[in-house]
């Protein structure tokens, strides 16, 4: 939302002023309910988002009371408050609303009538996952997956086998085409290969566009041993092994908490040759390899927590979206690229130690034209070497449009960004957080000597061009932003002559460490007159066109800011 009042709020809002009529809304929503912090996601999985049908007045009212349900007068729908309206809907229609429901309460329409029983079996889509609420109970810290017991685990793992079966087998061989058949499953015993049994025979008798497994482990990462990721990567050999032919047919596959054999993980991408998107989360290998990726249909890679020793892109003619995160190699880039002609988006993280080496962007991206580039430091040490301008350079950064630099370490100068600056000209959009993240460093000293935690975590640079100009840049958006990044903040006004939108979002707690003395208190102003005097402050002494808006992150922010936002505020 907007601080100050005057600026352009992203918020919904109601019709005009003074109606009275209730209108139907539709609002596709991040929040299960007003009560719940939504929490964080497993990489790899999309979030979950719920549909509240609810009514509103046709006025302005508070975003709280937008999110309480209200009760919908039946009779109010006819004169005969018997009248069954729903039904006299054509089938596209309640198609379109039964597809929105979870796969369990669509199924259970089938007992209203023979016509409902007959769109149950035509849903377009399929999403099957243990829970009935979805998978957003699996994936936070206020809803810890440690209340949930094995057993009760095994028998969510059971009812997924069933409700995959039975859902399939109500739709006639070769009629409607499936356009989504979406499973999760955990590895448990018997019933993964079952699953996979059930959704290979499917796929022998319906047309099915997209196929997608989540493999999910009973575990998560912090409480898996080394012994764990042995057991659940044999069962789910076992598991490809026995259903090859499913695997073969998967679009979308995403994979956790796995140990393989060192030359497994090819089989994986020989046999799964339709795939689009593959995701692995917390897997390696018992010895370290170079990990070597062809594929020819393959659009989105994504490694997190992986211990690989390098990873080489050798040959991926349609790959469009990368993201690696957490490497091991100390001394070696990384990453390499091969053939991707495609790659529009890359995205970096790692945490860094004093013995990791700092990567040269101009050498790892001298190969391609990449467009989007998210480079993520964890509010620990700069990883990235900065460069003077250079041919190279140039080259690594001709098509870049847009940057986000995130969780930079607080108390370091901001100056070695302009590097990127000037290496881009097509740059449109810059974004950046600077932060330090309690709950997600290591905050104990003696903990961080041992660990070989580097104290120096910033980077010195100094730009050799006292003239230079960015005329491509039009927008800028600092998240946590505070007095210190002032400085810093006007430096990139001075030479982003054509810059037309700065938004500065305040400071919040993280939902995960809110509770904890954040390292650095500074926030926004809270009211108009000192806001005003800030902006005066960044404008000073320049003629600049830039608007600048003072916000707040919130779930109605703009989405762009908010997949690009730090991953405590999303």
């Amino acid at each position: 939302m907007d601080l100050t009042g005057d600026g352009d709020s992203t918020a919904s809002r109601g019709v005009a002023d003074g109606g009275e009529e209730e209108n139907l809304e539709l609002r596709v929503s991040r929040y299960k309910s007003p009560s719940l912090r939504q929490p964080r996601t497993r990489p790899g999985i999309p979030r979950i988002y719920y549909i509240n049908f609810q009514t509103r007045p046709a006025t302005h009212e508070s975003s709280s009371a937008r999110f309480q349900p209200r009760k919908i007068n039946a009779g109010a729908m006819g004169e005969d408050s018997g009248d069954d309206r729903i039904s006299t809907l054509p089938n596209d229609i309640l198609l379109n609303i039964l597809d929105r429901l979870h796969v369990s309460n669509a199924a259970k329409t089938s007992i209203l009538s023979k016509r409902w029983s007959q769109l149950s079996a035509k849903l377009p889509r399929l999403i099957i996952n243990p829970l009935p609420e979805g998978l957003l109970s699996l994936f936070g810290r206020d809803l810890s997956r440690a209340n949930i017991s094995d057993g009760d685990l095994a028998r969510l793992n059971a009812a997924t086998f069933k409700a995959t079966k039975s859902v399939l087998a109500r739709r006639e061989p070769g009629s409607d085409t499936i356009r989504l058949l979406s499973t999760t499953f955990y590895l448990i015993g018997d019933v993964p290969i079952s699953i996979g049994h059930a959704v290979g025979q499917a796929m022998a008798v319906h047309q099915i566009e997209k196929a997608e497994f989540t493999v999910l482990t009973v575990k998560d990462r912090e409480q898996c041993r080394l012994v764990d990721l042995a057991n659940y990567g044999t069962q789910f050999v076992s598991l490809f092994n026995e259903c090859r032919n499913t695997f073969s047919c998967l679009t979308r596959l995403y994979l956790e908490n796995l140990r393989f054999e060192s030359d497994f993980l090819s089989n994986i991408f020989v046999t799964c040759k339709l795939l689009k998107y593959i995701g692995f989360f917390n897997c390696d290998t018992y010895k370290w390899i170079t990990l070597q990726i062809e594929h020819a249909q393959l659009n989105e890679l994504s490694l997190v927590n992986c211990r690989f020793d390098k990873v080489e892109l050798k040959w991926l003619p349609k790959l469009t979206r990368t993201t690696y995160k957490f490497w091991i190699s100390f001394k070696e880039l990384p990453l390499s690229f091969g053939h991707v002609p495609l790659l529009e988006f890359l995205e970096l993280t790692n945490v860094t130690f004093t013995s990791h080496k700092v990567v040269s962007l101009s050498m790892l991206l001298s190969e391609m034209c990449v467009e989007d580039l998210r480079l993520g430091f964890k509010c620990e040490k700069i990883w990235v070497q900065p460069e003077p301008p250079t041919e190279r350079l140039a080259a690594a950064f001709r098509g870049l449009r847009i940057v986000n630099l995130e969780s930079i370490p607080e108390g370091h100068d901001l100056t070695w960004t302009m590097f990127i600056l000037e290496a881009a000209p097509c740059l449109e959009e810059f974004y950046m957080s600077v932060m330090d993240h309690p709950c997600e460093m290591e905050m104990h000293p003696e903990r961080r000597k041992q660990l070989l935690y580097s104290d120096n975590k910033g980077v010195e640079w100094e730009s050799p061009r006292s003239d230079f100009e960015h005329r491509r840049l039009t927008k800028l958006i600092i998240f946590c932003f505070g007095n210190y990044i002032v400085s810093h903040l006007r430096r990139v006004m001075k030479v982003a002559v054509n810059l037309m939108d700065v938004y500065l979002y305040d400071r919040v707690a993280c939902r995960y460490c809110e509770h904890i003395n954040p390292l650095n208190p500074g926030r926004l102003p809270r009211n108009k007159k000192k806001l005003n005097a800030l902006r005066n402050l960044l404008t000073q002494g320049m003629e600049s066109p830039s608007r600048i808006h003072f916000l707040t992150p919130s779930p109605e922010m703009d989405a762009d800011h908010a997949e690009r936002s730090p991953e405590g505020f999303r």
